[in-house]
């Protein structure tokens, strides 16, 4: 059993506590005040500010409303204009820090829930089965976040409707804390690349970091006769061998818990590795962050060794990071270089999604120049030394 912190208040004259459940991985509150329908959003807003949790106890959809009036007011423009930043990078890791603090802030509503996941207020949705989707089961009351439970809710419906994939013609259906694959250009180029000839004689393919199972769906769905598809984590694991099942390739693809690479070798290996060289916020953001590129470079430096005679190892990897100058890409070439790869081309597309378009967006200048690119990789041959047969 998961041993969940606890968070204490005081209600009523009496001390209290309850269990305290955070997806986003965030600390119990210190300092908690009980509050309902008569608070205003000026007060909560500040409260949450300085750090005061309200565990409401009012209506549920005034306390809806009133988490929209904290979010209006954290996102207002500021009277007097900031200092632009010097450098994109700048821009990203203030853009990073008022999203966390803003984060902070609106996740400073606390609702309370009774064992079962229903929550004992007027006019409260029921959750159960949003809950249950990323809690399990809940033997006891706890709190949480009002925001945290919007997250529940929409990764709920994502993964009671699914996400449409052209290439599968067919929908992916994403669960809670697995990255649902909405950015379809990247799974475009997987469906469009050409295979290596290599896979004729050793028809294996390996997918790292498989998620919700897309890529080795796609790579199925061309044929390709036995794939591997490997993940860390449990959540990922079940979703891939659910939507793989769903699709009818279990049969094709094999789902299994690694680090990276499975045993063995393959005539094709491809990885989508988080695209954004930072620290992760929080346990959800780790499908987007790769702290030092450290999924990026463990994939490089290990691909040769698990790469079949002729066999191609396939990156998709956005350049928003050389955008934001988190990364160059001298640095990404010497790292090929460095695990003894090799480029044998490059496959590149332009991303589609709203924030291209978004003006306002603080990054927007780094993201209407990205490009996702899917690199064809191939072991570097080493020249034999004169004098020195060449092995077979």
């Amino acid at each position: 059993m998961i041993d969940f912190p606890i968070i204490r208040w005081n209600e009523g004259g009496e001390e209290r506590s309850a269990r305290w459940r955070s997806e986003a991985g965030t600390p119990p509150p210190k300092r908690v005040e009980v509050a309902d329908d008569h608070i205003t959003a000026d007060t909560a807003y500040r409260l949450a500010c300085e750090g005061t949790a309200l565990l409401w106890r009012g209506d549920f959809q005034n306390a809806r409303q009133l988490l929209q009036a904290m979010a209006r007011r954290a996102d207002a423009r500021p009277r007097k204009a900031k200092p632009q930043p010097a450098t994109p990078k700048d821009a990203f890791n203030l853009h990073r820090l008022a999203q966390s603090q803003r984060a902070r802030a609106l996740g400073m509503l606390l609702l309370p829930f009774e064992a079962g996941h229903s929550i004992p207020l007027r006019r409260a949705p029921d959750v159960r089965a949003a809950c249950a989707e990323a809690y399990g089961m809940a033997i006891e009351p706890y709190i949480a976040s009002l925001r945290g439970l919007q997250g529940l809710i929409g990764a709920h419906e994502w993964r009671k409707n699914g996400v449409e994939i052209p290439a599968l013609r067919a929908r992916i259906h994403p669960h809670y804390g697995v990255f649902a694959p909405i950015r379809g250009e990247y799974v475009g180029l997987v469906n469009d690349a050409p295979l290596p000839a290599s896979l004729k004689s050793m028809p294996v393919a390996f997918d790292i970091g498989t998620g919700t199972g897309v890529l080795a769906a796609v790579l199925a769905k061309r044929g390709i006769r036995r794939i591997v598809a490997t993940d860390q984590d449990p959540r990922a694991l079940d979703c891939a061998k659910e939507n793989l099942g769903r699709l009818g390739y279990a049969a094709q693809v094999e789902v299994v818990q690694a680090d990276l690479f499975p045993a063995g070798r393959a005539s094709l290996i491809v990885c989508n590795p988080p695209w954004v060289p930072a620290r992760p916020s929080s346990p959800l953001d780790a499908a987007i962050f790769d702290p030092e590129s450290r999924m990026l470079r463990g994939f490089l430096v290990g691909l040769a060794a698990h790469l079949a005679v002729g066999g191609e190892g396939w990156l998709i990897l956005s350049d928003l990071a050389e955008h934001l100058g988190l990364r160059t890409r001298d640095e990404l070439l010497a790292a090929i270089d460095a695990a003894g790869l090799k480029v044998l081309g490059r496959l590149d597309v332009k991303p589609d999604h709203p924030r291209v378009a978004d003006t306002r967006d603080a990054l927007h200048a780094a993201r209407a120049a990205e490009m996702t690119s899917l690199w064809r990789l191939a072991v570097e041959e080493v020249a034999p030394v004169a004098g020195m047969a060449a092995h077979p």
